[in-house]
């Protein structure tokens, strides 16, 4: 927990530097920061509180396959509070999303939904609510100041709940730990964060949510090969269910879609 608002608090102040320099950072109206804040409570106190609790009993493979139903749970809420239609499509794919969850995390055994499991999900769905409130919000803010303010304000919150859950911190004294905990914060939060903000608004939201689907397959990967976190058939095959599932929710009508988002960028 520490090591996320570490990480997140270094990301604003290398995203308030670029901010500065680039003359990007504005001033907003009390009316803007009362969605500001929500979304700081949303997409960082709950989203990155819960997932890195969960994260401590739950392996990074089960982890990553659960958070890749944010594209399908985004578009389900989109469908209660955008008013997006909730079609065949979407519906198959829910199910098939389920059930490709079902075999990562309890085929052969019976679900085990225990607390650190039930962690994961409320992060996962924290992290879709906040996609809701920022496209709510970004048609009268830019991208970059949503970015900056909202994650400054759920770090802020942040540290109290680490002071909580973590009353003892042992620091590492190896240095190369504390250098990839910069380069995480410049590279992954910081510089992945604009690039995630701009582009979103230019290939529609619908589009690059998909990308999200890969995720599962990376963290697979890169869970075998550097945390020796052991992969079996029922989660390879799990992996497969889930993303064919999201990829159906996400996909509907995609093409009218991201042609309406591209004319509203322009």
């Amino acid at each position: 927990m520490l090591l996320a608002a570490l990480r997140l608090t270094l990301s604003i102040i290398v995203l308030l530097i670029y901010g500065l320099f680039t003359r990007k950072l504005v001033r907003v109206s009390l009316k803007d920061w009362k969605q500001l804040v929500p979304l700081g409570i949303t997409a960082v106190l709950i989203h990155h509180g819960t997932f890195f609790i969960g994260l401590k009993e739950t392996d990074a493979t089960t982890a990553a396959l659960i958070i890749a139903l944010v594209p399908m749970t985004t578009a389900i809420l989109a469908a209660f509070f955008l008013k997006e239609p909730i079609t065949v499509r979407i519906a198959l794919g829910s199910i098939l999303a389920l059930f490709g969850v079902y075999l990562v995390i309890g085929f052969g055994k019976g679900i085990q939904l225990n607390r650190e499991i039930g962690m994961i999900f409320i992060s996962m769905v924290a992290f879709s609510v906040s996609i809701i409130q920022t496209k709510k919000i970004a048609n009268r803010i830019n991208p970059f100041v949503i970015t900056v303010y909202s994650t400054a304000v759920g770090t802020s919150m942040l540290y109290p709940v680490v002071i909580l859950v973590e009353p003892v911190i042992h620091a590492s004294e190896q240095l190369w730990a504390w250098g990839l905990l910069l380069l995480s914060a410049v590279v992954i939060q910081a510089i992945c964060s604009l690039i995630w903000a701009y582009q979103v608004k230019a290939v529609g939201a619908s589009r690059a949510a998909t990308y999200i689907n890969l995720e599962p397959f990376i963290a697979m990967l890169v869970g075998f090969l550097l945390l020796g976190t052991s992969v079996n058939l029922a989660q390879m095959v799990g992996s497969v269910v889930l993303v064919v599932g999201v990829t159906l929710v996400t996909s509907h009508k995609r093409g009218k879609k991201v042609k309406r988002e591209r004319d509203l960028v322009s």
